[in-house]
Protein backbone atom coordinates (compact mmCIF):
# COMPACT_ATOMS: atom_id res chain seq x y z
CA UNK A 1 0.00 0.00 0.00
CA UNK A 2 1.45 3.78 -0.76
CA UNK A 3 2.19 5.49 1.89
CA UNK A 4 0.62 9.20 1.93
CA UNK A 5 3.13 11.94 2.98
CA UNK A 6 1.12 15.05 3.20
CA UNK A 7 3.95 18.11 2.41
CA UNK A 8 4.11 21.38 4.21
CA UNK A 9 5.91 23.96 2.82
CA UNK A 10 7.59 27.29 5.02
CA UNK A 11 8.24 30.39 4.20
CA UNK A 12 8.86 33.06 7.46
CA UNK A 13 7.31 30.09 9.55
CA UNK A 14 3.89 30.14 7.03
CA UNK A 15 2.51 27.25 5.19
CA UNK A 16 2.75 28.36 1.69
CA UNK A 17 2.73 26.38 -1.60
CA UNK A 18 4.74 27.68 -5.03
CA UNK A 19 4.15 26.59 -8.57
CA UNK A 20 6.99 25.16 -10.07
CA UNK A 21 9.22 26.16 -7.49
CA UNK A 22 8.64 29.61 -8.23
CA UNK A 23 9.14 31.75 -5.54
CA UNK A 24 6.74 34.87 -6.53
CA UNK A 25 4.08 32.38 -7.13
CA UNK A 26 3.81 31.81 -3.40
CA UNK A 27 0.55 31.77 -2.21
CA UNK A 28 -0.14 31.52 2.00
CA UNK A 29 -2.49 28.79 3.14
CA UNK A 30 -2.12 28.86 6.73
CA UNK A 31 -0.50 31.21 9.36
CA UNK A 32 -0.13 28.14 11.64
CA UNK A 33 1.82 25.15 10.43
CA UNK A 34 1.72 23.08 13.61
CA UNK A 35 -2.38 23.43 13.38
CA UNK A 36 -2.11 22.44 9.83
CA UNK A 37 0.14 18.88 10.45
CA UNK A 38 -2.36 18.17 13.11
CA UNK A 39 -5.26 18.16 10.95
CA UNK A 40 -2.93 15.62 8.67
CA UNK A 41 -2.41 13.50 12.18
CA UNK A 42 -6.00 13.76 12.87
CA UNK A 43 -7.34 12.18 9.64
CA UNK A 44 -4.78 9.10 10.45
CA UNK A 45 -1.55 10.52 8.77
CA UNK A 46 1.81 9.48 10.40
CA UNK A 47 4.36 11.05 7.62
CA UNK A 48 5.01 14.60 7.05
CA UNK A 49 7.41 16.23 4.12
CA UNK A 50 8.24 19.67 5.90
CA UNK A 51 10.29 21.72 3.56
CA UNK A 52 12.07 24.67 4.98
CA UNK A 53 11.70 26.87 1.60
CA UNK A 54 13.43 30.20 3.03
CA UNK A 55 16.47 27.32 4.00
CA UNK A 56 16.60 26.11 0.17
CA UNK A 57 17.08 29.66 -1.01
CA UNK A 58 19.26 30.86 1.44
CA UNK A 59 21.33 27.76 1.31
CA UNK A 60 20.95 27.12 5.59
CA UNK A 61 18.74 25.80 7.56
CA UNK A 62 16.61 28.87 8.67
CA UNK A 63 12.64 27.53 10.12
CA UNK A 64 13.93 24.96 12.32
CA UNK A 65 11.38 25.92 14.97
CA UNK A 66 8.35 25.05 13.04
CA UNK A 67 10.49 21.75 12.80
CA UNK A 68 10.73 21.72 16.73
CA UNK A 69 7.24 22.81 17.05
CA UNK A 70 5.70 20.33 14.92
CA UNK A 71 7.91 17.45 16.46
CA UNK A 72 7.01 18.13 19.71
CA UNK A 73 3.20 19.19 18.92
CA UNK A 74 2.68 15.78 17.30
CA UNK A 75 3.37 12.28 16.92
CA UNK A 76 4.15 12.40 13.06
CA UNK A 77 7.29 11.13 11.13
CA UNK A 78 9.37 14.16 9.69
CA UNK A 79 11.43 14.04 6.68
CA UNK A 80 12.58 17.29 6.50
CA UNK A 81 14.48 19.04 3.87
CA UNK A 82 15.40 22.60 2.41
CA UNK A 83 19.01 24.43 3.13
CA UNK A 84 20.66 21.54 4.37
CA UNK A 85 24.17 21.70 3.30
CA UNK A 86 26.25 21.13 6.37
CA UNK A 87 27.12 19.03 9.28
CA UNK A 88 25.75 21.50 11.63
CA UNK A 89 22.49 22.25 9.43
CA UNK A 90 21.87 18.16 9.61
CA UNK A 91 22.55 18.24 13.19
CA UNK A 92 19.73 21.09 13.70
CA UNK A 93 17.24 19.15 11.28
CA UNK A 94 17.87 15.86 13.72
CA UNK A 95 18.24 17.89 17.45
CA UNK A 96 14.60 19.51 15.83
CA UNK A 97 12.85 16.56 15.62
CA UNK A 98 13.40 15.36 12.21
CA UNK A 99 13.66 11.55 11.56
CA UNK A 100 14.83 11.76 8.55
CA UNK A 101 15.96 14.38 6.14
CA UNK A 102 16.48 15.17 2.15
CA UNK A 103 19.55 15.93 0.57
CA UNK A 104 19.34 17.71 -2.61
CA UNK A 105 21.50 20.07 -3.69
CA UNK A 106 24.23 18.87 -1.56
CA UNK A 107 24.02 15.90 -3.16
CA UNK A 108 24.90 17.58 -6.52
CA UNK A 109 27.18 20.32 -4.79
CA UNK A 110 28.91 17.98 -2.32
CA UNK A 111 28.61 14.13 -2.76
CA UNK A 112 31.53 13.36 -0.35
CA UNK A 113 29.71 15.11 2.35
CA UNK A 114 26.31 13.02 1.08
CA UNK A 115 28.42 9.54 1.43
CA UNK A 116 29.64 10.62 4.87
CA UNK A 117 26.41 11.12 5.97
CA UNK A 118 25.31 7.51 4.86
CA UNK A 119 27.57 5.93 6.29
CA UNK A 120 27.39 7.70 9.82
CA UNK A 121 23.52 7.73 9.87
CA UNK A 122 22.34 5.20 7.08
CA UNK A 123 19.96 5.17 4.24
CA UNK A 124 17.07 4.85 6.56
CA UNK A 125 17.21 8.64 7.67
CA UNK A 126 18.94 9.94 4.60
CA UNK A 127 16.86 10.51 1.72
CA UNK A 128 17.63 11.29 -1.81
CA UNK A 129 16.18 14.25 -3.20
CA UNK A 130 16.16 14.08 -6.75
CA UNK A 131 14.10 17.30 -8.60
CA UNK A 132 14.05 16.57 -11.98
CA UNK A 133 13.78 18.96 -15.05
CA UNK A 134 14.13 17.38 -18.67
CA UNK A 135 15.40 14.39 -17.01
CA UNK A 136 18.59 16.49 -15.39
CA UNK A 137 18.81 17.29 -11.88
CA UNK A 138 17.86 20.73 -10.60
CA UNK A 139 19.35 22.40 -7.21
CA UNK A 140 19.20 25.00 -5.08
CA UNK A 141 14.91 25.46 -4.70
CA UNK A 142 14.61 24.49 -8.52
CA UNK A 143 16.60 28.07 -9.44
CA UNK A 144 19.49 26.22 -10.99
CA UNK A 145 20.10 23.10 -13.58
CA UNK A 146 23.04 20.70 -13.64
CA UNK A 147 24.43 18.23 -15.77
CA UNK A 148 23.42 14.95 -14.00
CA UNK A 149 21.12 12.83 -15.52
CA UNK A 150 18.57 11.82 -13.17
CA UNK A 151 18.96 7.78 -13.82
CA UNK A 152 22.80 7.64 -13.36
CA UNK A 153 22.77 10.16 -10.03
CA UNK A 154 20.47 7.74 -8.66
CA UNK A 155 22.35 4.41 -9.71
CA UNK A 156 25.63 5.90 -8.30
CA UNK A 157 23.75 7.23 -4.87
CA UNK A 158 21.98 3.93 -4.65
CA UNK A 159 25.76 1.87 -4.42
CA UNK A 160 26.60 4.49 -1.65
CA UNK A 161 23.67 3.19 0.24
CA UNK A 162 20.91 5.38 -0.52
CA UNK A 163 17.48 3.25 -0.01
CA UNK A 164 14.57 6.02 -0.46
CA UNK A 165 14.30 8.88 -2.79
CA UNK A 166 11.68 11.75 -3.16
CA UNK A 167 11.69 12.34 -6.96
CA UNK A 168 9.90 15.87 -7.81
CA UNK A 169 8.92 16.45 -12.02
CA UNK A 170 9.45 20.18 -11.61
CA UNK A 171 7.65 20.92 -14.32
CA UNK A 172 4.47 19.52 -12.47
CA UNK A 173 4.97 20.38 -9.39
CA UNK A 174 2.09 22.66 -8.18
CA UNK A 175 0.65 22.65 -11.18
CA UNK A 176 -2.10 19.95 -10.54
CA UNK A 177 -1.85 18.61 -13.80
CA UNK A 178 -1.06 14.62 -12.95
CA UNK A 179 2.13 13.35 -11.82
CA UNK A 180 4.51 12.04 -13.80
CA UNK A 181 3.97 8.73 -14.11
CA UNK A 182 6.22 6.73 -16.56
CA UNK A 183 8.87 8.50 -15.27
CA UNK A 184 8.34 6.85 -11.62
CA UNK A 185 7.25 3.85 -13.10
CA UNK A 186 10.64 3.45 -15.13
CA UNK A 187 12.67 4.78 -12.02
CA UNK A 188 10.76 1.51 -10.25
CA UNK A 189 11.41 -0.85 -13.31
CA UNK A 190 15.13 0.02 -13.27
CA UNK A 191 15.83 -0.12 -9.53
CA UNK A 192 13.70 -2.85 -7.97
CA UNK A 193 15.31 -2.05 -4.28
CA UNK A 194 14.91 1.90 -4.18
CA UNK A 195 11.75 3.64 -2.26
CA UNK A 196 10.30 5.82 -4.92
CA UNK A 197 8.25 8.76 -3.03
CA UNK A 198 6.57 10.36 -5.97
CA UNK A 199 6.34 14.29 -5.68
CA UNK A 200 4.79 16.89 -7.77
CA UNK A 201 1.36 17.33 -10.18
CA UNK A 202 -1.12 14.57 -7.99
CA UNK A 203 -4.11 16.81 -8.30
CA UNK A 204 -7.28 14.07 -7.25
CA UNK A 205 -7.62 11.02 -5.72
CA UNK A 206 -7.63 9.26 -8.82
CA UNK A 207 -3.28 9.98 -9.48
CA UNK A 208 -2.97 8.19 -6.14
CA UNK A 209 -4.86 5.01 -7.04
CA UNK A 210 -2.69 5.01 -10.28
CA UNK A 211 0.30 5.40 -8.36
CA UNK A 212 -0.54 2.89 -5.79
CA UNK A 213 -1.62 0.49 -8.46
CA UNK A 214 2.29 1.37 -10.65
CA UNK A 215 3.43 -0.02 -7.16
CA UNK A 216 5.30 3.57 -6.37
CA UNK A 217 5.85 2.74 -2.55
CA UNK A 218 4.84 6.91 -0.93
CA UNK A 219 3.52 10.14 -2.72
CA UNK A 220 3.91 13.84 -1.18
CA UNK A 221 0.06 15.40 -1.85
CA UNK A 222 0.68 19.08 -1.27
CA UNK A 223 -1.83 22.05 -2.94
CA UNK A 224 -4.13 19.18 -3.53
CA UNK A 225 -4.94 18.91 -0.43
CA UNK A 226 -4.94 22.78 0.33
CA UNK A 227 -7.09 23.57 -2.37
CA UNK A 228 -9.59 20.95 -1.43
CA UNK A 229 -9.42 18.79 -4.61
CA UNK A 230 -8.49 15.76 -2.21
CA UNK A 231 -10.08 15.48 1.14
CA UNK A 232 -8.55 14.52 3.94
CA UNK A 233 -11.33 11.25 4.26
CA UNK A 234 -10.49 10.25 0.41
CA UNK A 235 -7.26 8.84 1.73
CA UNK A 236 -7.90 6.77 4.90
CA UNK A 237 -8.27 3.37 2.29
CA UNK A 238 -4.50 4.31 2.08
CA UNK A 239 -3.74 4.57 6.08
CA UNK A 240 -2.66 1.54 7.87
Amino acid sequence: MITIIPAIDIIDGKCVRLSRGEFDSQKIYDQNPLEVARRFEDAGITRLHLVDLDGARTKKVVNWKVLEKIAGGTELTIDFGGGIRSDEDLRIAFESGAAMITAGSIAVKKPQTVRNWLQRFGGEKIILGADVKDRKIAIHGWQEASDLELMSFLENYIQQGVQQTICTDVSKDGMLAGPAFELYREIKDTFLQLKVVASGGVSRIDDVERLNDEGIDAVIIGKAIYEGRIQLQELKGFLC
